[in-house]
């Protein structure tokens, strides 16, 4: 008895000995907007690189933007949108991308390459890309939705969603002005301003990720939404229609980056390589619903997407729309401007 006691012990002490001495498994930091990947698609990765990934989400740009440039947090992929991708790389913020480690690249479709944010593609690879319009209820807006104009309408008072996002809903009440949404003009942000200040006793609620649930309980008539939200929403309810203003709106663009500090770039790469392959960045895209800038995914992708609208706008709708740009140090006059909407 004593000798089996003895035995246990020494296989025991081994084994924790040997687990402290094993090596440390590998990780990866992701940091992504909410409800934005598939997340079968990370149990994918895991298993096939035996890379552990902690994985984290944002609901702004400028949340994300702070988080990294305070230094608590290291992180080894972001994806952050356009505006934000253009002021980190002025910043030193993100580290030029190592194509020989990514592939699968000659995957992004050449519309998505050396944009105005990032004009060599030193430091952005393509994620989902869309547009910023109107989500409506056909059974509880009889109007024609074809205006920023339907978001001031008394009608529909308590029934209006906008976005608590800064520069989305800044464009919007630009937009309407006929401004761009890119002003460096305080004269115009100031209009926009009161503009956003009358329409407040109209709004439900300024909101972001919760759009798609009050649309279809039906508490919200009219919502500022990203196309990819929208397209969930009308795929699951038939009475959800979607429209980009004839003022023009944001053509967007969120890609993945990796920051400056990161403390695994050999992983980053390998994730981005292995997001812009053809079947993964299709499954991403049906699953999340937003439009794939990867030309082999498009092939994979049922026809309810590639033949819509929502998620595929036509050359006109894209050229009658902006980029984000970053306003440099301007953004104390948005930051002002916004606050003062906030607050009143």
């Amino acid at each position: 008895m004593k000798k089996k006691l003895f035995l246990i012990l020494v296989i025991g002490a081994a084994l924790i000995f040997a687990g402290c001495g094993g090596e440390k498994q590998e990780t990866l930091n992701v940091f992504n907007w909410g409800e934005y990947i598939d997340e079968d698609l990370i149990s994918k990765f895991e298993e096939e690189t035996g890379i552990k990934v902690n994985y984290e989400t944002f609901s702004t740009n400028e949340d994300m933007y702070v988080k990294v440039k305070s230094g608590g947090s290291s992180y080894d992929v972001l994806i952050p949108s356009d505006y934000m991708i253009e002021k980190m790389a002025k910043e030193d913020l993100l580290q030029e991308l190592d194509y020989s480690k990514i592939p699968n690249i000659t995957n992004i479709s050449p519309m998505f390459q050396d944009l105005i944010f990032d004009p060599d593609n030193k430091y952005s690879v393509p994620y989902f890309w869309g547009t910023v319009g109107i989500l409506y209820n056909t059974e509880q807006v009889d109007d024609v939705v074809d205006s920023w104009d339907i978001l001031w309408n008394e009608k529909y008072a308590n029934k209006i969603l906008m976005m608590d996002s800064q520069r989305d809903s800044l464009a919007v009440a630009l937009k309407k002005l006929g401004y761009s949404m890119n002003t460096r003009n305080e004269t115009e942000l100031e209009e926009a301003k009161q503009e956003l200040i009358e329409q407040k006793p109209l709004v439900l609620a300024y909101i972001v990720d919760e759009i798609r649930d009050k649309m279809l309980s039906g508490e919200g008539a009219v919502a500022v939404a990203w196309s990819g939200d929208a397209m969930d929403v009308i795929l699951s309810g038939e009475t959800f229609e979607y429209i980009v203003p004839k003022e023009g709106s944001n053509f967007w663009i969120d890609a993945m980056v990796v920051p400056a500090n990161a403390k695994n770039p050999d992983a980053a790469h390998k994730f981005i390589n292995f997001m812009t392959d053809p079947e993964n960045a299709a499954a991403n895209s049906e699953y999340i619903g937003y439009s794939t800038p990867n030309e082999a995914a498009l092939e994979l992708l049922p026809e309810e997407m590639i033949n819509s609208d929502v998620a595929y706008p036509s050359q006109e709708v894209i050229d009658n729309c902006e980029i984000f740009r970053d306003p440099g140090d301007f953004i104390s006059v948005y930051n002002r401007i916004w606050t003062e909407v906030t607050i009143y």
